[in-house]
């Protein structure tokens, strides 16, 4: 699924405290969460349209659709350079 080098204790916790779910799926349901808005533009686009196209819309139908729902999603940043990054944050 996700190679994430930190946990999300604080979450988690949050998750048994407030819900019936039990440690473990919790962790799965964060994973699963941080997976789903891990996606790439690209990766998205051609979910959606795999989605889309099986519940039998035409391609016009599809891309318009993708196009509306492309600014209102959450996808991954590109991968940024440690140039990049310190250009970030010194300008």
């Amino acid at each position: 699924m996700l190679d994430r080098p930190t946990t999300h204790d604080d979450l988690v916790d949050h998750l048994v405290r407030t819900t019936p779910l039990q440690r473990g799926e919790a962790a799965r349901v964060v994973l699963d969460v941080l997976a789903f808005f891990d996606e790439t533009v690209e990766e998205f686009v051609r979910r959606r349209h795999r989605e889309l196209q099986s519940r039998g819309m035409t391609n016009a139908d599809i891309f318009e659709r993708i196009t509306a729902e492309l600014p209102h999603r959450a996808v991954a940043p590109p991968e940024l350079s440690l140039r990049q990054l310190r250009r970030i944050v010194y300008g």
